[in-house]
């Protein structure tokens, strides 16, 4: 009695030397891996910054801190970028992992579609409040504002 051993059949096969055009799997591939080390440096910088090179660490966080960082465009710009890769990032795993454990296309394309949605909903929201925050609203206690908000 033999046993033979068949492979899955995986929805997503090796590419065929024949085949032509761009491989997205490769370029997702390279993505992470790219992304991963940027993130890293935007994260411990993020860290460094908000609880090494401030005076008083994290006891210092509060709402005047974060709205005088995001009151900085290099903090915004630093931010927005942190946020846009690091989703980008966990959403092309989500993607790997529904291509890898979800066999039937149609669920397979509906969990990548809300996965997008998901995505682009974050990023955009993410991107309107950090360039729209205002650090020194008309109503707030100013004992818990920015100090540069009594100039204004």
């Amino acid at each position: 009695m033999s046993t033979t051993i068949e492979s899955p059949n995986y929805a997503y096969p090796a590419r065929s030397k024949g085949r032509r055009g761009p491989n997205l799997e490769k370029a997702g591939w390279i993505f992470m891996r790219a992304s991963g080390v940027v993130l890293v440096v935007l994260i411990f910088g993020h860290l460094a910054y908000n609880l090494l090179w401030t005076p008083g660490g994290i006891h210092a966080i509060d709402f005047g801190f974060v709205g005088g960082k995001l009151a900085d465009p290099f903090w915004q710009w630093w931010d927005v970028t942190m946020l846009w890769l690091a989703i980008l990032h966990g959403s092309n795993g989500m993607r790997t992992i529904v291509n890898d454990y979800v066999h039937k296309p149609a669920i397979r394309t509906v969990a990548i579609g809300a996965i997008g949605v998901a995505a682009a909903v974050l990023i955009i929201l993410g991107t309107l409040i950090t360039f729209t925050f205002d650090p020194c609203p008309t109503a707030a206690d100013p004992a818990l504002l920015p100090e540069f908000c009594a100039s204004l």
